[in-house]
């Protein structure tokens, strides 16, 4: 019978690895059959050719096509138009693969939004930087953007699969933040169309 501690650890690992994802769709899945390989990462029933010696290499070839791209300005917009739906995908696909201990009602839920709708928002955030550096820069830094968003992957999945609970903790908090800072531009943009009130003066 799984523990409450089991089952956070898993969601912890599964959410940390499918954030990841919206970094890099590769590194994430490269580190967790990485993992299962060495025995490390427990996956669940159905999910163990993620361990399996093709699929390291099939992940490890996709991540080396997917990193150099990305460091090519203008081919990473086009890697861009791609990389949310694969993001999602491969989200859904960590995070199901990982979450063993969990009633099945709550394990799809977290499949479907919590491993693909995070994956979607972190990919979303890594384009619109793109896009920042691409006006600002013509692309020039693009480079360095596409470095920092692998540094982010490699630290995130390593960080889900080492410490899953600080990984969740993390979750947790970057949702939060996220919903805290969506509420006050909220509020700061209907303060900004209100009308002026009654009576006050021209």
């Amino acid at each position: 019978m799984p523990t409450t501690v089991d089952a956070l650890t898993s969601l912890g690992l599964g959410l940390g690895l499918a954030a990841a994802c919206g970094f890099r769709v590769f590194v994430p899945l490269l580190v967790l059959s990485v993992g299962a390989h060495a025995g490390y990462v427990p996956l669940a029933d159905g999910w163990q050719w993620m361990g399996s010696a093709p699929a390291m290499i099939a992940f490890a070839c996709a991540t080396v096509f997917e990193v150099l791209g990305y460091c090519i300005p203008w081919v990473d917009h086009l890697l861009d138009l791609v990389a949310t739906p694969a993001a999602v995908a491969a989200g859904m696909v960590t995070s199901a693969s990982v979450l063993a201990d969990l009633p099945p009602l709550v394990r799809w839920t977290a499949v479907i939004i919590g491993g693909g709708g995070l994956a979607a928002i972190v990919q979303g955030a890594t384009a619109s930087a793109r896009v920042g550096s691409t006006a600002a820069t013509g692309g020039l830094a693009n480079p360095a953007v596409a470095t920092a968003e692998l540094a982010g992957s490699s630290a995130a999945s390593a960080v889900a699969v080492l410490f899953p609970l600080f990984a969740l903790a993390g979750v947790v908090l970057a949702v939060a933040l996220a919903a805290l800072a969506i509420r006050r531009f909220g509020a700061r943009r209907r303060q900004a169309v209100s009308p002026p009130a009654c009576g006050s003066s021209a």
